[in-house]
């Protein structure tokens, strides 16, 4: 799954995935038999299936997709057209083990698009995104085969199937309606069409995006600009303008979120100013890469498409298979936040304002001034800033004696590094996870810097998905972007990197101690509004003080923390919340104005429609932008995360809960971690999630915590 921002969460494609991600229709001509010397031929000899990046080519991709199309189609016309009646076996596990050569292409491709693509596999994308649509569209839109799959459901209490065989049969048959296989012949037509145009468009907005990313990168004549700056940052932005051809000057990357990381260290207003109207104006200064088009376009189709499908609009279509269930509870969570959160950033902004006034600077706090000063803040406040970290958050540290460590603690599984297997990039990382008994659980790669042609954000995602009827054990990966240092310079990280780190690592978990039989409940096949939950709770152990104590070391001197450092950094978890907070209402917020529209109430103007919905929801406060405007909101509009970008506040509730769980049960230990796992992270989704969540807790999840967390109570 996508993951994001926040983060993003990748799953590979299997014939068993909902009506949102399965594969396509094959180029005309193609055979079945795929040559033997393509990779995708047959599943790869290396351990646990690993990718053999080494021998995957280009050129491998479009016959090995037209193949494994081909072979899919088969296989379901095979077991659509079965003589025999319909069982559970000739059917829902007939389909489960197919399309088995369509997922491995599928699952590198996806992956290796995202993370080191090229003009070929962006090429490759948009030839196969709709390709890939009415591949789909063939298997869920066939009569045969929803018959057979509806006279299952029909007597699936007298089937005697065990409780997650039943409910595979429940999502099948779900599926199958919400993908239209319920619709007039003439509607079915109507519905191709509509899947095609948007997998297409999804496909154009996210290569615009990330070109749009790099074309928009800010270029500064001299060092002097960059004052604030790290010798490391300077030296890094001046290598980038060298790359690009600017030798002598500096170029500024963007990250994919509005607030850019150097703003809260450049002592330049104005090079500040610019940074923030760069990052703000991505997709929509027109050229090629604009992307208001594309967005408008996709809401008319979601919303068509919804409408098609008996749904009132996209979000509603969305949200009936979250926790959520329907848009008004969604708007409920995110109205009763919004108020309480602007007020707090407004007392932060007053914070801010003070010290501009004192300092006599003659200018009203704004974007691009936020962070800048919000670190002067916290240094009145708790007489440490952010740049006082970084020495102790050194990379491999975070990771091995840090990420690692908690998990050794928590779960008893252990870390191996292995330079043999093949990486698709010289900085990519990969390691055995063995499980406590001494048993292979997962291979782990790890790839954490950014590079210009690598998607913006963080996420996990899978190779390989666990599931004892393929036989199979987990192949994921975590990747992030944290700029690469120069050569022989130590990678330091903020303190929103290494959370970051550990976020990304609870949805690894998530996937490694998958333990289903079926790979459609594997590992984070979850809905969208739980995914982030798992990963959310791992945070918890970043500033654990035994975990912290054992990475956040001087990366010269080893040297350990100061207690007192460390005292401010956990006294100041709820500082600048107001902000964080209405930051990502806000993006919640247009999400959802977008995907409740009907067809009709699309609007022709993108900026003026977000200003509009910011204003009206009451989080139009300027200094506050949303993390992601419509333009460059890749979460929302690429089809991952649309109408659900809820799910991180959504997920937060229950993550704040469990945390509280933790702290009143003794906190790291063995005994907690088996029992979080025993009765969630290795169930997958083979229940409804809210159960899984009263399996572990023993109740519903209660909202406090939460309000707590994030300062929100007494206002």
């Amino acid at each position: 799954m996508k993951r994001p921002q926040m983060l993003i969460i990748a799953a590979s494609l299997a014939f068993a995935g909902t009506a949102l991600a399965a594969p396509a229709a094959a180029p005309t001509g193609a055979g079945t038999v795929l040559d033997a010397s393509n990779p995708f031929a047959k599943p790869s000899t290396l351990p646990l299936n690993y990718p053999a990046f080494d021998k995957i080519k280009d050129e491998h991709f479009l016959p090995a997709y037209a193949a494994g199309m081909r072979e899919e189609l088969r296989e379901a016309a095979t077991i659509a057209n079965n003589p025999k009646a319909p069982t559970f076996e000739n059917t829902i596990v007939a389909m489960e083990r197919s399309g088995q050569m369509l997922a491995r292409v599928a699952a590198v491709f996806s992956n290796l698009q995202t993370a080191n693509t090229n003009d070929r596999l962006d090429a490759i994308d948009r030839e196969m995104s709709p390709k890939l649509a009415a591949h789909n569209d063939a298997i869920f839109l066939n009569p045969k085969l929803f018959k057979r799959v509806e006279t299952l459901h029909a007597k699936r209490d007298t089937l005697g199937l065990d409780a997650e065989s039943k409910y595979l049969l429940e999502r099948y048959y779900k599926d199958f309606v919400r993908a239209g296989a319920k619709l007039s012949n003439a509607d079915k037509e109507k519905l191709k069409r509509y899947n095609g145009q948007i997998a297409s468009l999804q496909s154009d907005f996210s290569q615009r995006v990330l070109k749009e990313a790099n074309a928009s990168a800010l270029v500064v004549n001299t060092r002097a600009e960059l004052a604030g700056l790290s010798d490391a940052e300077l030296t890094a932005a001046a290598a980038e303008a060298k790359k690009r051809g600017m030798d002598g000057k500096y170029v500024l990357t963007l990250a994919n979120t509005t607030i850019q990381p150097p703003l809260a260290s450049l002592t330049n207003r104005a090079v500040r100013e610019r940074l923030q109207a760069a990052s703000m104006n991505r997709g929509s200064r027109g050229g090629e890469f604009d992307t208001r088009e594309l967005v408008l376009k996709l809401a008319k189709l979601r919303a068509e498409r919804a409408v098609l499908l008996g749904y009132p609009n996209y979000a509603a279509y969305s949200q009936e298979l979250e926790t959520a269930k329907n848009p008004a509870a969604v708007n409920k969570l995110l109205a009763e936040l919004a108020k309480p959160a602007i007020g707090n950033a407004k007392k932060e902004a007053a914070a801010m304002q003070r010290i501009v006034d004192a300092q006599k600077g003659g200018f009203q706090i704004a974007a691009h001034d936020w962070a800048f000063y919000s670190d002067k803040v916290r240094a009145a406040q708790y007489n440490f800033d952010e740049n006082q970290l970084r020495p102790y958050f050194e990379l491999n540290n975070v990771l091995v004696n840090g990420v690692f460590f908690a998990a050794t603690k928590e779960y008893g599984i252990t870390f191996k590094e292995r330079k043999d297997l093949p990486v698709y990039d010289p900085d990519v990382r990969v390691f055995d996870v063995i499980d406590a008994g001494g048993k292979p659980l997962a291979i782990f790669l790890f790839d954490p810097y950014a590079r210009g042609n690598k998607q913006g954000g963080a996420w996990m995602n899978e190779y390989v998905s666990q599931s004892h009827l393929l036989g199979r054990l987990p192949v994921v990966g975590n990747h992030q972007n944290i700029p690469k240092p120069a050569a022989g310079e130590p990678a330091l990280l903020t303190y929103d990197e290494v959370r970051t780190m550990f976020h990304e690592f609870g949805h690894a978990l998530h996937g490694m101690f998958s333990n289903v039989k079926y790979p459609y409940f594997s590992g984070t096949n979850v809905p969208r509004d739980f995914v982030e939950y798992p990963s959310q709770v791992n945070e918890m152990w970043a500033i654990w003080p035994e975990v912290l104590a054992n990475y956040a070391k001087h990366h010269k001197t080893g040297a350990p923390m100061p207690k007192e450092l460390l005292d401010k950094v956990v006294a100041s978890k709820k500082f600048n919340q107001g902000f964080m907070t209405s930051e990502y209402l806000a993006a919640s917020l247009i999400d959802q104005r977008w995907h409740q529209l009907t067809p009709a109430q699309v609007p022709t103007d993108v900026l003026a429609f977000e200003a509009k919905a910011l204003k009206e929801a009451g989080v139009d406060f300027a200094p506050v932008p949303p993390r992601y405007r419509t333009t460059y909101f890749s979460h929302s509009m690429n089809g991952g995360y649309s109408a659900g970008y809820y799910a991180y506040l959504w997920s937060e509730k229950l993550d704040a809960d469990t945390v509280q769980w933790f702290e009143q049960n003794g906190g790291l230990s063995r005994k907690n971690g088996d029992h979080f796992r025993k009765t969630l992270l290795s169930r997958g989704g083979t229940a409804e999630a809210m159960d899984l969540f009263r399996n572990f807790r023993g109740r519903d999840p209660v909202i406090e915590p939460l309000l707590e967390r994030r300062g929100l109570t007494g206002n």
